[in-house]
């Protein structure tokens, strides 16, 4: 390969890229360095796609397709030609013989718990148990909820299992899964626990996939023999990052909203402003509507930025917003009082919730149509998309306003244009990548994933498809690289990326 491409040899390419005679003569070095490092991170694809290619017995499911009617039958809609077509690549792994391992991506609001759901409906109709893993107790309760009503007259037992359960209940119901009594269960990292034993666990589903670590996976799915897997995210990730990331996954994309829901008006506005906002959220809210007032959070100041939303909040509630019913919700609030807050949001107890980014993911209240987003320059792309995406959940038109200083830096700028101009979660994903470098996007460290130091995952999109596909030739020739002439590489491999490959193998 290096006499292949001309690659520089590897000592001289770092005497070269650290003291270059001049600028042009870095591009050459750096060539080898980036090569390299993504020649490695797609052998450990390779080598996983190979694995999981070879055979294993996966579990064979059919479906008369009778209990999946009655629950379509109490939908106010029809499914969109997306969830279709993603039910049908689920349902083909599901008969194949083969351990499923599938990616679902769709924006927030696309409808993916409904595809959860019927992909669940087929295992519990073979006889087997279905686990569905959250992230937050808010959100697991959303999805026993939602399902729950769902599965109404459908003589079909569902448990929620969280950490806040009294220590009774937990025990009673760690007895019925072992016993096969409950085939559906939804929970948090509860369901990680020791003491959660399942007779016969056919389908893990884990939602908002990258709030969890690679190990936590691994462990719901050793619960089970070869179970199969569905993976949901509703933070879209960028085409090239999914196939570096998600190479040996089956990626399937619901890329269509359901009927009649009306697109979200961003609007970005400076401080100055702030006075005309307050009135037209007053106006919104005295219509009956609820809203959202968002405030940053970043670990490093969080104690200072906590002060902040705290004061704010206890200015809005005395002097702006003094005649609406309003309450505070935090990170760093227990459990059963996030749950509280939420709740009483959720019912229209309270018609202003002004919070942390905590509510980022999954949370669904209809009425909510104003998401107000405070120092939105303090919030990268994706996440200013997710919070976008807990309005517009009903047929009223929405509305995300992100304000900011008079001044912000360039980047900051980029971003909040972009929000004006697109809501397409793709487009934005993209963008966001290319402002923040890949190693950030996704925090690759979660996946067990190598840090790439000299690549960039979308620029250097030409030397990953040659490198991805010399990687997979080699594994194809060789799966265990036993080969004389790739010993050097087996030796590498082994020496900076073994470790790697047993998390990725789980990931």
């Amino acid at each position: 390969m290096i006499a292949k491409y001309q690659l520089y040899p590897r000592a001289e390419a770092y005497q070269k890229v650290h003291f270059p005679e001049s600028m042009d003569e870095i591009r050459q070095p750096l060539r080898r360095l980036k090569y390299e490092e993504l020649f490695y991170l797609e052998l450990l694809m390779a080598l996983r796609h190979y694995q999981q290619r070879s055979p294993v017995q996966g579990i064979l499911m059919k479906t008369s397709g009778e209990i999946i009617k009655k629950v379509l039958q109490k939908l106010p809609y029809q499914l969109t030609n997306a969830q279709r077509r993603v039910l049908r690549e689920i349902y083909n792994d599901l008969k194949s013989g083969h351990p499923m391992n599938r990616l679902l991506q769709g924006d927030v609001g696309s409808g993916k718990t409904l595809v959860a759901l019927v992909t669940a409906l087929i295992a519990i109709e073979n006889g087997y148990q279905v686990a569905l893993m959250a992230p937050t107790e808010i959100l697991a309760e959303q999805h026993y909820l939602n399902i729950h009503d769902l599965l109404t007259g459908i003589p079909i037992q569902l448990q929620l299992l969280i950490g806040s359960l009294k220590s009774q209940q937990k025990i009673s119901l760690h007895r019925a899964l072992q016993q096969g009594d409950i085939p559906f269960i939804i929970g948090t990292h509860a369901l990680l626990e020791e003491t959660v034993e399942f007779q016969k666990l056919g389908l893990v589903i884990i939602d908002e996939q990258h709030r969890f670590g690679v190990l936590q996976r691994g462990e719901l799915i050793g619960k089970g023999l070869n179970p199969h897997l569905l993976v949901m995210t509703a933070t879209p990730i960028p085409r090239t990052l999914a196939l570096t990331l998600y190479g040996d996954l089956d990626n399937s994309i619901i890329d269509e909203m359901p009927p009649g829901r009306q697109p979200i008006v961003t609007a970005w506005r400076t401080e100055k402003k702030l006075k005309e906002v307050h009135q037209f959220v007053r106006e919104k809210v005295t219509a009956g509507e609820q809203a959202y007032i968002v405030y940053p959070l970043v670990e490093e100041s969080e104690k200072m930025d906590l002060k902040a939303a705290t004061e704010s909040y206890e200015y809005l509630q005395s002097s702006v917003f003094s005649e609406f019913r309003m309450s505070l919700l935090h990170g760093r609030m227990k459990g059963e009082e996030k749950e509280a807050a939420m709740r009483k949001f959720k019912s229209g107890q309270i018609q202003i919730l002004v919070s942390t980014s905590v509510i980022e993911v999954g949370v669904d209240v209809p009425n909510s149509t104003i998401m107000l987003i405070e120092h939105a320059e303090r919030f990268g792309l994706s996440q200013l998309h997710q919070l976008r995406g807990r309005v517009g959940r009903g047929t009223q038109k929405s509305y995300c306003i992100l304000i900011t200083p008079e001044n912000v830096n360039d980047i900051a700028r980029s971003r909040l244009q972009m929000m004006e101009k697109t809501s397409d979660g793709f487009i934005i994903a993209e963008e966001d990548m290319r402002l923040r470098g890949s190693g950030e996007f996704f925090g690759t460290r979660q996946h067990g994933l190598p840090d790439l130091r000299f690549a960039n995952l979308l620029e250097d999109q030409k030397i990953i498809q040659t490198a991805r596909k010399d990687a997979f030739a080699v594994i194809q020739k060789d799966p265990q690289l036993r080969l004389p002439e790739h010993q050097l590489i087996r030796e590498y491999f082994q020496r900076n990326y073994v470790e790697k490959f047993k998390l990725i193998q789980i990931s």
